[in-house]
């Protein structure tokens, strides 16, 4: 299938990097909201990526403005009839993603693929609420989108060769390395991160060790680019609950069980990087 344009579903941080990679990469782009001051916030943020990358010479003025000239915005489901692929990046709660493929599946055209940012949600859950479960996957893009070089394909029981095949291909396009998982929560990264990420902040709960020396700890001593709590500031720690809250419903092992502490911080507001604040205060810039 030749596709030109992406729809996405959602300008937050996901979203809005999924849109910059696309628009980066000669796609035209158009880029969903539930309203326009969603939408402005999102936008905005893409042009201050743009800038950045400029600023850093990874992105000349030019190609700047070429992406920018690619995108388009709406708060219009049927703005969505002319993409080739759309790609929903929203919460995750499953009864919000099924209402939105269920809109999809109605405005766009019967052979476009419909794919699913998440990160743990069942694509086969998903792809029910459409009449076309076999042009449905997963497409788990990783924060930040136009730095992480990998993006997790997930293929539902019903999602078909050629599908999976254009959803290889367009992550090629888009300079991402692709790895494929079956339809199991958690996939393959956040199967294995949510315990990870479980156990460090059940270390710090504990008070065994402060937040910088665990964090410390796991980049010195295991090589790893940071450590798991700015990890999960980074992810999101509403994110990480929600993720962690699917895999201990799915499969009832201690691992995947959130600390109370990271429910008393999502409860608080305190979401990391998104809001400001989590395990660190990132306020001051």
């Amino acid at each position: 299938m030749n596709i030109q344009t992406i729809g996405v579903i959602g300008c937050g941080l996901m979203g809005s990097g999924i849109v910059e990679v696309a628009a980066k990469s000669g796609f035209d782009v158009i880029v969903g909201e539930l309203n326009q001051e969603f939408l402005d916030t999102g936008m905005a943020r893409i042009h201050k990526s743009l800038e950045r990358a400029q600023s850093k010479g990874k992105l000349t003025e030019k190609e700047a403005s070429a992406a920018l000239a690619r995108m388009s915005g709406t708060i219009k489901s049927e703005d969505f009839a002319p993409a080739d692929l759309v790609i929903e990046a929203v919460t995750e709660d499953l009864e919000l993603k099924q209402r939105i493929f269920s809109r999809l599946d109605q405005v766009t055209q019967p052979d476009v693929i419909l794919a699913s940012n998440t990160s743990s949600i069942s694509i086969a859950a998903i792809a029910a609420a459409t009449n076309r479960p076999d042009k449905v996957l997963g497409m788990h893009f990783f924060n930040p989108v136009p730095v992480m070089a990998l993006l997790e394909l997930v293929r539902g029981s019903l999602t078909s060769d050629e599908t999976l095949a254009t959803a290889q291909a367009f992550g090629e396009r888009l300079g991402k390395t692709t790895v494929v998982a079956k339809d199991s929560p958690g996939f393959i990264v956040n199967r294995l991160l949510i315990p990870y990420i479980v156990d460090a902040i059940g270390l710090y709960e504990a008070g065994l060790a402060s937040k910088e020396d665990i964090d410390a700890g796991v980049k010195l001593g295991l090589a790893h680019p940071m450590g798991p709590l700015t990890l999960a500031d980074l992810v999101g720690l509403d994110t990480t609950l929600a993720v962690a809250d699917v895999l201990y419903e799915e499969y009832g092992e201690p691992r995947f069980k959130a600390p109370p502490l990271l429910r008393q911080m999502v409860t608080a507001g305190l979401l990391g990087r998104k809001s400001g604040r989590g395990f660190y205060d990132y306020r001051q810039g």
